[in-house]
């Protein structure tokens, strides 16, 4: 296994780090690596957000829902 030193981190993200080590109940190493592993981990992905939406809501995926019809709009006020 590989080892890295990170120097100059701040003082606050060191005191949110243990903070949060604590409460997850890790040590602070144990915290960074998952961290950095979820963060390298991740793709990218190409969907956009109109597929995105799709693949969770919609007819396939028990979301049917009725739109309304058009209706003409109203007249605009007049300021005469």
């Amino acid at each position: 296994m590989a080892s890295i030193t990170i120097r100059n981190l701040d003082d606050e993200v060191k005191a949110r780090l243990r903070v949060r080590a604590a409460g997850n109940g890790r040590s602070m190493e144990e915290e960074v690596r998952l961290i950095l592993r979820e963060a390298v981990g991740r793709k990218t992905s190409s969907r956009n957000l109109v597929s995105i939406i799709r693949s969770h809501f919609g007819p396939s995926n028990g979301v049917d829902l009725e739109l309304p019809s058009r209706e003409p709009g109203r007249e605009p006020p007049s300021f005469e």
